[in-house]
């Protein structure tokens, strides 16, 4: 049976040419990038090209880019790094109610330390309100953290205009961009990000590696305390075959962003139309427009979500019902709750999100195979029975 990926929010498979490009830091390359002689400094080369690379994607400068561990990372030095180096100048930080549980929970743990935290809410498509955000700026604020994409609904937030009025205001802004870089374009001049955090596994690099963009002139305090690595930012040996693999990636992206994003977009639609026309009682979560060239987002009448997974799984179709970051939590999606979704609707949820080696024919078998096992598992719902 062939199996058919369409998780590819959760993680994308590594493409074989980032495979290739991290081989020789693995056996011939492997030296310590901090070390001296040679062997270190053949591998520093590796890490400062790559930097590059990332810089130029994302119309930064290197010295502007530091290397992590992965999104969770970049999200955590954001906030932490920005509440401690502006302490003095105030405790609140306004954020939404869709973030993403590694910004939620940075963002929990200064509640508890004292900080005011403002979630603001969204619309009905999960599209936040510039005007919003302004109104939630006081003169204690010090960072604004906005996600560009969601992860579980695709939908895509106006960052520049939010930027645009933390700039005029003097408020660092942060984006998490894990979701979209790679996928859309994504230049933090234009979006007026002062800081921005990616991860490679997000589009077709290996994981266990990212990055956090930090703009010229931004005080901010470290995360991790040791060496004095990426300019004494971020201690930690460098994971240099990964930001190697990390940067053919990006590379891999924007040699083909264009077309990929519209092959995505085609076929997005053409699942949406798909299942909308064979399945009565479903729902698009997020916007029908502003969202993510390979998210589409579905909730269903009288079911459970987990149920049709198990069902397509048994017919080698991968799908998630929501973020994979909390896929064992029993509790419904706080983004589809936030949006207006009931909870049972929350709960009948499946997120499909489409990546490089999707195939229209993928598409056309999931149209084909999903009525039949909503229809199967609705007539085992006593709900159903009673409409």
């Amino acid at each position: 049976m062939e199996r058919i990926y369409l998780d590819y929010a959760a993680t994308t498979p590594c493409d074989p040419r980032v495979v290739e490009a991290m081989r020789p830091y693995f056996s011939d390359k492997f030296g310590n990038p901090s070390s001296i002689h040679s062997f270190g400094q053949e591998a520093k080369k590796g890490m400062e090209d790559s930097r590059q690379v990332l810089a130029d994607f994302l119309g930064a400068k290197p010295e502007e880019i530091v290397f992590t561990s992965g999104g969770t990372e970049s999200n955590n030095f954001a906030i932490f790094g920005i509440a401690g180096a502006r302490e003095k100048k105030g405790n609140h930080i306004i954020t939404s109610v869709i973030e993403h549980h590694a910004v939620s929970e940075p963002c929990k743990v200064l509640e508890k330390k004292g900080y005011a935290i403002t979630y603001v809410k969204v619309d009905k498509e999960g599209i936040i309100d510039p005007a919003e955000v302004k109104k939630a700026i006081s003169d204690k604020t010090v960072l604004i953290s906005i996600m560009q994409a969601n992860n579980e609904i695709g939908t895509i937030q106006p960052i520049a205009e939010i930027g645009k009025i933390a700039k005029e205001k003097g408020i660092t802004f942060h984006t998490d961009a894990v979701q979209s870089v790679g996928h859309i374009p994504v230049n933090v001049n234009e979006l007026n990000v002062d800081l921005l955090s990616l991860s490679a596994h997000k589009f077709y690099g290996p994981k266990g590696v990212g990055a956090l963009y930090i703009r010229k002139g931004i005080r901010i305090n470290r995360l991790l305390h040791g060496g004095d690595q990426e300019k004494g930012r971020r201690a930690s040996t460098s994971n240099v075959s990964g930001i190697v693999g990390m940067a053919k990636a990006i590379e891999l992206c924007k040699e083909k962003l264009n077309e990929e994003l519209k092959f995505q977009s085609d076929l997005r639609d053409t699942l949406i139309k798909g299942l909308t026309a064979k399945i009565e009682r479903i729902y698009l979560n997020g916007h029908s427009k502003l969202r993510l060239p390979n998210n589409v987002n579905i909730s269903f009448e009288y079911i459970e979500g987990e149920s049709m997974l198990l069902n397509l799984d048994m017919l080698g179709i991968a799908a998630s019902t929501g973020s994979a970051c909390t896929s064992s939590s029993l509790e419904p999606s706080h983004v589809l709750l936030a949006i207006g979704r009931p909870h049972d609707l929350a709960h009948g949820s499946l997120r499909f999100s489409l990546g490089r080696w999707t195939k229209k024919s993928d598409i056309d078998y999931l149209i084909e195979v999903l009525p039949a096992i909503v229809d199967k598992l609705r007539q085992m719902s006593p709900l159903y029975e009673k409409k």
